[in-house]
């Protein structure tokens, strides 16, 4: 693809983000954030009987790269089954940008995969009968 082209689809997805928003009750959520660079990205996920994700939202601040990467793995997951995205590879995630990223960009790639990552291994809090837990924390 023309790399212009292809500057301007990426640069469409930032201002026109699909899935980007929040859930009403999600049952799994975490927010990351990258202090060194200002980089935040909360990922929600609502689970379907069978382990299904069937919804996801993303809702953050930063740079072009880390907010079009929680857009594109929002829509490339909603779907899979909650297996396969815990099986989903860190380098897979970056890939589907379809554009290499320098050494200093691929931590702002990867935020949404470590999310999606944290996401999946919460657990429901037994204490309080719900199935959500949120779990914020930085990246450093």
């Amino acid at each position: 693809m023309d790399d212009m082209l292809y500057r301007e689809e990426i640069l469409e997805r930032y201002y026109a983000a699909p899935r980007r928003g929040r859930l009403e009750a999600p049952d799994r959520s975490a927010e990351l954030d990258n202090p060194l660079c200002g980089d935040r990205i909360r990922l929600e996920l609502t689970l379907g009987a069978g382990g299904q994700i069937i919804a996801v939202r993303f809702d953050g601040d930063g740079c072009v790269i880390s907010q079009v990467a929680a857009s594109i793995l929002a829509e490339h997951i909603e779907g899979m089954a909650v297996d396969e995205a815990r099986r989903l590879p860190a380098d897979k995630a970056v890939g589907l940008l379809g554009i290499p990223l320098s050494p200093a960009r691929v931590k702002c790639g990867i935020l949404a995969w470590r999310a999606l990552q944290r996401a999946l291994t919460a657990t429901a809090d037994p204490a309080s009968g719900g199935p959500s837990m949120d779990l914020s924390l930085s990246t450093g």
